[in-house]
């Protein structure tokens, strides 16, 4: 996609929906850190039907080690994986309080270090807790970035490599999440809703429908 095109579809993306929220509910960078890590292969809606009660009563790594492992587990087990991942968040709290004194660390190194926290985890807490312009590239991202010829590439890796390098400044804060917004409800995987869409002038997807 040329860099005209790009500027212009991030600006259409921008101007109709200027301040994009994730769609996880959390309260603070921990809450926000285990939610991710519980949204793995899992939706964002199923996610927050978990924590609603449980981020009543934890807000601290402190707070869910005392909850412990078998109550987590009743409080997220609507989720898939819910075991191994209650059992990393059990395990990333107790790192967290011994080596960062309860704090979420603000470095990509330092998070991936923790228990069920990969790559893109450690993104969207930078994005979205402190303000970074990171690009967490999921599946949504990943399928539009190549379907659009936005920024094409065979793995995660080479499509977050790729956005960062084409996607205007101005646009980097947000531009993660108007790509899984758009992926999510307009771009989708099955049938895309071309003629929803409002980037279809600046798409380049060879079987678009009118």
């Amino acid at each position: 996609m040329k860099s005209e095109n790009i500027k212009r579809f991030f600006a259409i993306l921008k101007a109709k929906n200027p301040e994009p929220k994730s769609e996880l509910e959390y309260t603070n960078p921990y809450t926000l850190l285990v939610a991710v890590v519980l949204s793995a292969q899992a939706t964002d809606t199923g996610v927050n039907k978990a924590t609603k009660e449980l981020f009543k009563k934890v807000s601290t790594p402190r707070e869910m080690v005392a909850l412990g492992l078998e109550r987590l587990k009743t409080h997220i087990k609507t989720i898939g994986l819910f075991n191994t991942k209650a059992k990393n968040i059990i395990a990333l709290s107790e790192i967290l309080i011994r080596e960062h004194n309860g704090q979420i660390p603000k470095t990509r190194d330092e998070l991936v270090k923790l228990p069920g926290v990969g790559r893109k985890t450690a993104n969207v807490v930078l994005n979205v807790a402190f303000g970074e312009p990171t690009m967490a590239v999921d599946t949504h991202i990943f399928r539009v970035s190549n379907r659009t010829n936005l920024a094409p590439g065979k793995t995660v890796e080479q499509v977050e490599d790729k956005l960062m390098k084409v996607v205007p400044k101005q646009f980097a804060m947000h531009a993660h999440h108007w790509l899984i917004l758009h992926g999510r409800y307009i771009c989708k995987a099955r049938t895309p809703l071309c003629a929803e869409c409002p980037v279809y002038n600046q798409c380049e997807y060879k079987d678009k429908t009118a």
